[in-house]
């Protein structure tokens, strides 16, 4: 069985649009979590597998309704308690 993010050909999930003549990022916040992003796999916090395998991993529900940078943002926060940069109360602003 496949996770979540490989519905390719299952039934009830149409084919993806392509978004034409849109920009990169609809909100400043998308291009901060690209920039995280490449900065943490740049400084050798994690690497771009590990950050695939854990957007992967997020339960099916929380998948599907995130948008794709939410996704790339809780991979991030989730990669960064697993690997002791900071922990789920910092995370979460406690």
């Amino acid at each position: 069985m496949g996770r979540i993010n490989d519905v390719g050909g299952m039934h009830g999930f149409p084919p993806i649009e392509r978004e034409l003549d849109e920009p990169p990022f609809h909100a400043d916040w998308e291009a901060h979590v690209f920039a995280m992003n490449r900065a943490l796999i740049g400084r050798g916090v994690y690497n771009l597998d590990e950050f695939r395998d854990a957007v992967e991993r997020l339960p099916a529900a929380e998948y599907l309704a995130a948008s794709y940078y939410e996704r790339w943002f809780r991979a991030i926060t989730a990669l960064l308690v697993a690997k002791g940069v900071c922990t789920a109360e910092e995370v979460a602003g406690g």
